[in-house]
């Protein structure tokens, strides 16, 4: 049974956008230590308390969202701010908050029917809030993890033995922030919108080509002699899948003037 998290007063003053990134600048950008099991435990707990409003978005689920389900310190309600409306997002779209050089904070919504591809995350940490609607999920981890080239130029394609960690589990919300990690929990997966849906993620470290965590697709087969296992192979993206990106109309972070700042960050617009 997890243990309540109790925060300090001028902690519980901030938004709840501000607390998930003062809380990741504080897990993720310490050079000295690893996060720790208890560090990745209290981000889903602050995540755990995101909603849609919180972070700029009508899931249009509930009518009084605006005023009662946030808590009162959210500004972005109280506020008048414009909230962008779930129903205008016809295709993937990408909401971008925040990325420096250790983590990455972003919303992608869905409109239903949608899917993103089978992608990995290398080397990563990423942990996923579903903020409104249903998902189905598909994941993997490899059994043996592909070789890294030893230059970019003699990159291969990837390809090898991978565990089945979610086939076609069905996601809805409200449900609990998930973590996957380099080599555990379903560091590859791919989303398929039952209804209407956004997920909140943050990612450590984020997307990188010229750090070589370049994001990476891959095609699926399933092995009949080895239930519950399939073989991966990189593949292009599907002719024509796109992500859109939206801006980030919630409650505006205060960032350490250390971070790298955000202006820099990958784009999804070319995916």
């Amino acid at each position: 049974m997890a243990v309540p998290v109790a925060f300090p007063p001028h902690i519980m003053a901030l938004t709840k956008v501000q607390r998930l990134y003062d809380a990741c600048d504080v897990v993720f950008s310490s050079p000295a230590a690893a996060p720790t099991l208890g560090d990745i435990r209290w981000l889903q707990n602050i995540l755990d308390g995101v909603e849609a409003a919180d972070v700029g978005i009508d899931d249009g689920e509930n009518p009084t969202s605006s005023s009662s389900s946030s808590s009162d310190d959210e500004l972005s309600p109280k506020s008048g701010r414009r909230l962008l409306p779930a129903p205008a997002f016809t295709q993937i779209t990408y909401v971008h908050i925040h990325q420096c050089n250790d983590f990455s904070i972003g919303i992608f919504c869905f409109p239903a029917g949608a899917t993103l591809p089978l992608h990995d995350h290398p080397e990563m940490v990423v942990l996923s809030k579903l903020l409104y609607g249903s998902v189905r999920v598909r994941s993997y981890d490899w059994v043996s993890a592909p070789p890294s080239p030893p230059s970019p130029s003699m990159r291969r394609r990837k390809c090898g033995l991978a565990r089945v960690v979610a086939a076609d589990v069905v996601r809805r919300a409200p449900c609990q922030a998930s973590v996957l990690f380099p080599r555990s929990g379903g560091n590859l997966h791919a989303f398929t919108a039952v209804t209407p849906c956004a997920i909140l993620d943050v990612l450590t470290p984020p997307y990188s080509e010229d750090h070589g965590r370049p994001s990476t697709y891959f095609t699926d087969v399933p092995v009949p002699s080895l239930p519950g296992f399939a073989v991966l192979e990189e593949t292009d993206l599907p002719e024509g899948f796109t992500v859109a990106g939206a801006p980030y109309l919630g409650p505006e972070l205060t960032v350490d003037m250390d971070d790298d700042d955000d202006d820099d960050y990958d784009s999804y617009d070319d995916e």
